[in-house]
C-alpha cells in the first residue's frame, strides 16, 4: 500500500513538500512544489494543484507503484485535483487521515528544507509556533531583499503584511536569549544589535548583530535603502 500526504502548504516560507511511502517498507520520496507556483499570477487559478499531479505521478514511479494497488491519500485540500484525476483513471484510493510514520518523516523534510533555504534550525525548533505566519515574516524582515523570493506572495496575508514600513535603529542588549535573523547565529549578552520593528498585526521587534547589513524597504516606493555597518 502507498501512502501520499503533503507539508509545509501552510508555511508562508518555501513551497509545499509532497510525500509518498510504501507502507511494508517505509520507502520514501518526495519533491517540493516549486514557489512560483504561489506567486499571484499561479495562486489564483491553484496551478499548484495541477502539479501535485504531476509530482505524485513520478513519485509513484519510482515506488514501482502497481495499479492494482491501494493508496492512501491525506484528506487535504491539496490533493483535490490528485483525487478527481485518480478517479477518472481508476485508481483505487482512499482518503484518510495520515499517521505515522509518514507524518514525522515528510514534517521533519520540509523542515530541513526549510533550513536550505536560510531558516535557523534553533528558530524552527524553539518558536511556539514554528511555522506560524508572523513568526516567519519576522525572518522575512530580516533580509526583506533576498527573502521575498522564498515567500508564497500569492497570499492575502502576504498582500496585507508583505509591504510594511519598517523603522531601524541601534541598541544595547545585556541578556540576550536571541538569535540574529540575519546570519542564525546567537547574539551575546552585552550586545550592541540593530533592532527592527514594525507593526503587522501587532508590533514587533528582530534583533540583528551590528555586524549585519539590513537592507530596508519604504513601504511607499519599495525602494531599498541599504544601512552601512557600525
Amino acid at each position: 500500500m502507498i501512502q501520499i500526504d503533503d507539508a509545509g502548504s501552510g508555511s508562508l516560507v518555501g513551497g509545499t513538500c509532497i510525500g509518498a511511502m510504501r507502507v511494508e517498507t517505509k520507502e520514501f520520496f518526495y519533491e517540493i512544489i516549486p514557489i512560483k507556483y504561489y506567486s499571484e499570477k499561479h495562486f489564483i487559478t491553484k496551478d499548484y494543484l495541477d502539479y501535485v499531479i504531476e509530482i505524485v505521478k513520478r513519485l509513484l514511479e519510482k515506488l514501482n507503484y502497481k495499479k492494482d494497488e491501494l493508496i492512501e491519500v491525506c484528506r487535504g485540500y491539496m490533493f483535490d485535483r490528485l483525487r478527481k484525476w485518480f478517479t477518472k483513471k481508476n485508481y483505487a484510493f482512499q482518503s484518510v487521515k495520515i499517521g505515522e510514520p509518514l507524518q514525522t518523516v515528510i514534517e521533519e523534510t520540509f523542515e530541513q528544507y526549510t533550513i536550505s533555504l536560510g531558516l535557523p534550525k534553533e528558530y524552527i525548533r524553539y518558536t511556539k509556533y514554528p511555522f506560524h505566519f508572523h513568526t516567519l515574516l519576522k525572518w522575512v524582515y530580516a533580509d526583506y531583499e533576498n527573502r521575498v523570493n522564498v515567500c508564497k506572495t500569492g497570499w492575502k496575508s502576504w498582500v496585507k503584511y508583505g509591504h510594511l514600513e519598517t523603522k531601524l535603529s541601534i541598541d544595547n542588549v545585556s541578556k540576550s536569549n536571541y538569535v540574529c535573523l540575519k546570519c542564525g547565529e546567537p547574539i551575546k549578552d552585552n550586545s550592541q544589535v540593530k533592532k527592527i520593528q514594525y507593526i503587522s498585526n501587532r508590533p514587533s521587534t528582530i534583533f540583528l548583530h551590528s555586524r549585519c547589513n539590513y537592507e530596508q524597504v519604504n513601504n511607499k516606493d519599495l525602494k531599498l535603502k541599504t544601512i552601512v555597518n557600525t
